[in-house]
C-alpha cells in the first residue's frame, strides 16, 4: 500500500505541475502567433490588457481590435488547458482554477514589468 504523500511535497508537485503547465501557458506558445504575441505585449505596454489573478489575461480598457481580442482569447484558451492538465496531474483533486491562481502567484506575478498592469485577487487593477 502506498503511503500518503507528505502535504508539503503535494504543494510543490503542483507547482512543478504548474511550471511544466506554465510552459505552455505562459505567453501560449504552442497556440499563438508571433504576430499575436507582439499584439499582447504591446497591449500590456499600453495598459490595455493585463494579467489577472486568476492566470489569465484580461482587458483593463476596452479594445476594438479584433486581432487583440483573437490573440487573448487564443492564449486563455492555452492557459486553460495548461492549468487543466496541472490540476490534473497533481492528482489531489485540485482544480483547474487553484492551478490557474498559483501559476499565476508563482511564474507570472514576478515576470510583470514595471508599468505594467495586473488584477489583483481582490478584482482591482494594479500597476506595477
Amino acid at each position: 500500500m502506498r503511503k500518503p504523500l507528505p502535504m508539503s511535497f503535494r504543494k510543490l508537485f503542483v507547482i512543478a505541475a504548474a511550471v511544466a503547465a506554465l510552459g505552455v501557458a505562459a505567453g501560449a506558445a504552442f497556440a499563438q502567433t508571433s504576430q499575436q504575441k507582439a499584439l499582447i505585449d504591446a497591449a500590456k505596454a499600453q495598459g490595455t490588457v493585463g494579467e489577472q489573478a486568476d492566470g489569465f489575461l484580461g482587458f483593463r480598457q476596452g479594445s476594438s481590435d479584433p486581432a487583440l481580442t483573437q490573440a487573448v482569447t487564443v492564449t486563455n484558451n492555452a492557459r486553460r488547458e495548461g492549468y487543466a492538465r496541472s490540476a490534473q496531474a497533481a492528482g489531489d483533486g485540485a482544480t483547474t482554477e487553484a492551478a490557474g491562481a498559483r501559476a499565476f502567484q508563482t511564474i507570472v506575478m514576478p515576470r510583470i514589468q514595471s508599468g505594467q498592469w495586473y488584477r489583483n485577487t481582490q478584482g482591482q487593477w494594479v500597476q506595477r
